[in-house]
């Protein structure tokens, strides 16, 4: 048994220099016959701070002579490197984009030592004795199509002290031809992908994440499961899920129905596999539709009591994507945003001088859809726990005939030309009934640091762009 690792060390997990790259103590105990060490031990791991690696290669590296160097590369997934047998000089430099671009750790790894090393982070090997073997579980398939970056292994600005001079070690040619730093293009962070790129709230969603990739149904169906096969979700570090079927009235039909289920509750399916899979993070839209409307103020742990198909699927889904682990579940009422919605209905009413029937016994608050994209912006930047969070904009709760009220006040019209009328007395026997009482309880989102804006200031704000 090897003197360098002759001794049980502790499990133990050590941060470095760099973000995300993790060194780690492995106890190796041994006698006269060899020794025995647990290489990858999960829950062991995981408590001690360890990502969840979620591996689906394990691959191993062996090296005749000592001096075998291995140059400089930064992959798009993360593996978990150790040594099997002999020892090896690492290298690891930070080519992700961001503030630790060209930070450099090295360490020696032998048995009792293995590294964590994240996607875009360079790692280098140089072995330190003949016969070593390491081996690396990746949590990606090897692909054609993925991105690499890669640093010379000579770049004077990490300036690397390499135990073996590079001009005696057994290097390849293409190793030796990589990029100094200064040339080196870092490795983009994973991408946002956000569904329903063309609705209220995907259009709200542009101007708060400008570099995130948009889809619209002619893009990526969500109910074809195709469309769900053919991306390489490792590129993706989030998915917002601003994908709906919202005719709550027409879901009430036979076809409607099919449509609203597939669309709201297997496409959430779909997307719940594909976080699980991937570990990523994934922010799901709800409705206060999934309560019947008794409570006067609705929190996340309320049971769900959906009173017609619309709401069922909305609860349905908040069920599938509650399986995620890494998921935000936004529960929200009364989207308001660019097209087509009451507000800008109204305000064309009042202009047109017509005095519209607005029922007065549905009460809320309604939610700005530039709101609604301020504040999943700020859960995914404050990394609040994950969750459910109600949220829609502050202010006293109001009823649809307050909210229409103020819209024609706004363009010089008496608020008594909106004639309040009860929903029972306003909707037909074919329309789908709705939940009288709305208002979201908004505490465990504040309790974030997010202060929603109060409905009324927003609901000017929006009638004065609309001028």
């Amino acid at each position: 048994m090897s003197a360098a690792f002759a001794h049980d060390k502790a499990l133990a997990v050590h941060e470095t220099p760099i973000p995300g790259l993790l060194l780690v103590d492995l106890p190796v105990p041994g006698d006269n016959r060899g020794w025995f060490k647990e290489n990858w031990q999960r829950e062991k791991l995981l408590a001690l701070g360890l990502p969840d690696l979620g591996p689906v290669q394990n691959n191993i590296s062996f090296n005749d002579a000592a001096g075998t160097t291995r140059g400089i590369h930064a992959e798009p997934w993360d593996k978990y490197v150790s040594v099997a047998t002999g020892r090896i000089f690492g290298a690891w430099v930070d080519l992700r984009e961001g503030e630790t671009f060209g930070a450099v750790f090295t360490a020696e790894l032998d048995p009792s030592r293995a590294i964590l090393v994240p996607r875009g982070v360079g790692n280098s090997y140089q072995t330190l004795e003949p016969d070593t073997a390491y081996t690396y579980l990746v949590n990606d398939h090897w692909s054609p199509d993925a991105a690499y970056t890669f640093l010379n292994l000579a770049d004077e600005t990490v300036a690397i002290d390499w135990p073996i001079p590079l001009d005696s070690v057994e290097i390849s040619a293409k190793d030796m031809a990589h990029p100094r730093l200064a040339d080196v293009v870092p490795m983009a962070a994973r991408k946002t992908l956000v569904l329903g790129g063309n609705g209220q709230l995907g259009r709200a969603l542009r101007e708060v994440f400008p570099d995130a990739e948009f889809t619209t149904r002619a893009e990526l169906d969500v109910t074809d499961p195709a469309a769900f096969s053919s991306r390489r979700w490792r590129d993706y570090g989030t998915i917002i899920n601003a994908a709906a079927y919202t005719a709550v009235d027409e879901a009430e039909t036979p076809e409607g129905r099919v449509r609203a289920w597939a669309v709201n509750v297997s496409a959430a399916a779909a997307l719940a596999r594909v976080a699980v899979a991937h570990d990523l993070r994934i922010v799901h839209i709800s409705s206060d539709y999934v309560f019947d409307g008794r409570a006067r103020e609705h929190d996340e742990h309320e049971p769900f009591s959906p009173l017609g198909v619309y709401g069922q699927t909305k609860a349905a889904a908040d069920a599938v994507i509650s399986t995620a682990p890494f998921h935000y579940i936004v529960r929200t009422s009364w989207v308001i945003g660019d097209g087509k919605n009451f507000v800008r209905t109204m305000q064309s009413l009042a202009i047109r001088g017509l005095s519209p029937q607005v029922v007065d016994d549905q009460v809320g608050r309604p939610t700005f859809a530039t709101e609604l994209a301020r504040g999943i912006a700020h859960l995914l930047a404050s990394d609040a726990p994950f969750g459910t969070y109600n949220l829609s904009n502050g202010g006293p709760p109001a009823s649809w005939a307050d909210v229409a009220r103020r819209v024609f006040t706004s363009v010089g019209r008496e608020s008594t030309a909106v004639k309040s009328v009860s929903s029972k007395d306003y909707l037909r026997p074919e329309q789908a009934e709705r939940p009288l009482r709305s208002t979201l309880d908004l505490e465990k989102l504040t309790r974030t640091g997010f202060e929603p804006e109060d409905w009324r200031t927003a609901l000017q704000h929006h009638l004065d762009a609309d001028r």
